[in-house]
């Protein structure tokens, strides 16, 4: 492929942020084409119509995540790879080591430019189908999942016991130590709020605050509080405090603004 013809997927299900990208490929030279896709399945549909050679992937979407895309077309036909995400480096440390390259909103124009920089020194160094082969296999769903903590295990007083992260409502940092909030109890457990949060499976569990992760699933109802900042009421009643900082995540999260 003549690295001055490249075609070019841009897909994320915010318009702005596929603007955004749009805007900067723009600039760029050797750009042969731009597509959009609004979703997962867009993206899957647009990748098997046209074999576009770089794909700008949002990770977290609706329905198919940018990892699901990766999912649905499989390693023969998957372009090369640069992931757009929000996520913290809980996310990102994923597939850091793997794919070619990730853009952490909101990223500045110079980091853009780094980015192209890296698509145009893979491109010339070999082919973008072979590279994003080889990009699939080491970030394939299977190979990610597999790491995700589904059950917390806690050793006290010679007894081992078992709490399976769907058991979890939040949990609360303090120190080395996590008190994990389950259904039944508080526990105390041994790990860095932010280590732990690497291990957890992020479809499950989002950060809100520096000292707390809830479980999604468990969020009853928002109450605005004050300059930006709401409380998480889960089920059980607790109330966890959304910070400004995690704001914007937890809009993403949602898919819309608060």
């Amino acid at each position: 492929m003549d690295e001055f013809a490249i075609s070019t997927l841009v897909v994320d299900d915010e318009a702005p942020a596929r603007q955004r990208v749009v805007d900067l490929l723009g600039r760029q030279s050797g750009i042969a084409t731009i597509h959009e896709a609004r979703n997962g399945r867009e993206a899957a549909q647009t990748i098997r119509l046209l074999a576009p050679d770089l794909v700008f992937l949002d990770v977290q979407m609706p329905e198919v995540d940018g990892f699901g895309v990766v999912h649905m077309i499989g390693p023969e036909r998957m372009p090369l790879i640069v992931f757009v995400t929000a996520f913290d480096q809980h996310a990102i440390a994923a597939f850091e080591a793997n794919a070619l390259d990730y853009l952490l909103k909101p990223f500045s124009d110079k980091r853009f430019e780094a980015t192209m920089a890296r698509v145009r020194a893979r491109s010339a160094e070999r082919g973008l189908r072979e590279f994003g082969e080889r990009v699939m296999r080491m970030i394939s769903p299977s190979h990610l999942n597999a790491s995700k903590l589904e059950k917390f295990v806690l050793k006290v007083s010679g007894t081992t016991r078992f709490v399976g992260a769907e058991e979890v409502e939040w949990i609360e940092g303090a120190g080395v130590y996590v008190t994990l909030h389950t259904t039944t109890r508080p526990v105390l457990y041994r790990s860095s709020l932010s280590d732990l949060e690497a291990r957890l499976d992020t479809r499950q569990f989002i950060r809100i605050h520096r000292s707390a992760i809830i479980n999604f699933e468990r969020v009853s109802h928002l109450e605005s509080i004050s300059h930006g900042e709401f409380d998480v009421v889960m089920k059980s009643g607790a109330r966890v405090r959304l910070s400004r900082t995690y704001r914007a995540h937890f809009e993403r999260r949602l898919g819309q603004s608060l």
